[in-house]
């Protein structure tokens, strides 16, 4: 098992991040494969998701969903201000567990993985642990 962490900085309030790239690299320079990619997100307000990663308008539309669901100005209790960016959180999860195959993220042709920012900017981490099968 082998663990890395990788530093984002996000720009916006809310912005959608391809973390496609860094993820696979991080799989082939591993040696794994076959196995487990667990990616895991240690905040409270932003999010991963597997999405369509070909058209941003796919990011875009699901950031106004997420709007709709979840207004910045709510009738909320939470203090600090931020409690929709908290909401959006649940609502996309925290952690995606993706099947290494070949050596590589079994991912679809239009599957991305996405680092949602819900309370920026910020640096965030992105932990990613690679698991490989034993026989």
């Amino acid at each position: 098992m082998t663990r890395h962490a990788l530093t984002l900085q996000t720009t916006a309030h809310e912005q959608v991040q391809d973390l496609t790239l860094q993820v696979r690299q991080l799989v082939r320079q591993s040696g794994v494969a076959a196995g487990l990619c667990l990616v895991y997100c240690p905040h409270t307000t932003a999010g991963l998701v597997i999405n369509e990663g070909y058209d941003p308008d796919v990011a875009s539309d699901v950031l106004a969903l997420l709007d709709r669901l979840a207004p910045w100005h709510g009738p909320y209790q939470h203090a600090e201000g931020n409690a929709a960016a908290h909401a959006k959180a649940i609502l996309t999860g925290t952690s995606q567990t993706i099947l290494v195959e070949n050596g590589d993220l079994a991912l679809g042709t239009w599957q991305a993985l996405q680092f949602y920012e819900f309370d920026g900017p910020r640096t965030r981490t992105v932990v990613v642990t690679l698991m490989e099968a034993t026989s």
